[in-house]
């Protein structure tokens, strides 16, 4: 019999848009070897791996090339998932368990709100090489658990951008996020996410990335609830409220295909 495998688009309410994920449902762990081959086979940003345990489910990411310690967008794709398929009720409380501790998702609405840990990105000295990969001028630069944080000028200079991506790929983290204040009244700020060296040139849009994102912003607006747009190719809306060292990521999803993995 084969596993039940999914294909869910992320931080949108439209099919083909967002971010896609790819949620695998498991009745029991399995090796890692295997897990990196079905991400390599399914060429997604993230495939989200998941199976009972305790109270709630045992959940791992990969991207095409590594397996990662935090991700939102597969977090929220597997939320869809187990509610859509009635695996949880509809009114209970996902939990997950992680590399990065237990994180939960809820439903708001037709929304989905995941709990998080904020991911602060404290200043720091460019690394050589970071402004030419991106071709562009940091106004701020700083390093989170897992990335390099960007501010730059604009929203029009983030979205003409065409970074480096192998010099990018050189440097010792997971990913760059570059981020603007909005020139749109209905966003509060706006990024992009690479991540060459996790084997994913753009990410189009990144969950954790606001783990990071929201903190920085809660600073310099002055605010804690935000509404901010990811600025790739595909796009996508994600919800951002921060409390209390946490960072509430909101968002929709649609299933795009469900099949079965052999």
């Amino acid at each position: 019999m084969g596993l039940a495998i999914y294909q869910v688009d992320v931080f949108t309410d439209q099919l083909f848009a967002g971010n896609p994920a790819a949620v695998c449902l498991l009745p029991a762990p399995r090796e890692k070897h295997w897990m990196q081959m079905v991400a390599r086979e399914m060429n997604l940003s993230e495939t989200a791996f998941l199976h009972p345990e305790n109270d709630g489910w045992r959940l791992r990411w990969f991207t095409p090339a590594v397996e990662v310690a935090l991700c939102g967008h597969a977090t929220l794709a597997s939320a869809h998932v187990l509610w859509e398929t009635g695996q949880l009720t509809p009114t209970a409380t996902a939990r997950f368990y992680t590399e990065s501790g237990l994180l939960t998702a809820e439903r708001n609405g037709s929304s989905i709100e995941l709990n998080f840990p904020a991911k602060i990105a404290v200043p720091t000295q460019a690394p050589a090489g970071l402004a030419e990969a991106l071709g562009v001028k940091p106004l701020f630069v700083g390093r989170s658990a897992f990335d390099y944080l960007v501010e730059i000028d604009s929203a029009t200079t983030l979205q003409a951008m065409k970074p480096d991506f192998s010099k990018l790929g050189e440097l010792p983290v997971r990913g760059v996020i570059v981020t603007a204040r909005s020139d749109q009244t209905e966003f509060d700020f706006v990024s992009r996410f690479f991540a060459p060296a996790s084997g994913v040139n753009e990410d189009p849009v990144t969950g954790s990335a606001h783990c990071t994102l929201g903190p920085f912003w809660q600073e310099r607006l002055n605010k804690s609830d935000f509404r901010a747009y990811q600025a790739s190719a595909r796009g996508g809306v994600v919800k951002v409220r921060v409390a209390g060292g946490r960072v509430f990521l909101g968002g929709d999803a649609v299933t795009v295909l469900r099949g079965e993995l052999l």
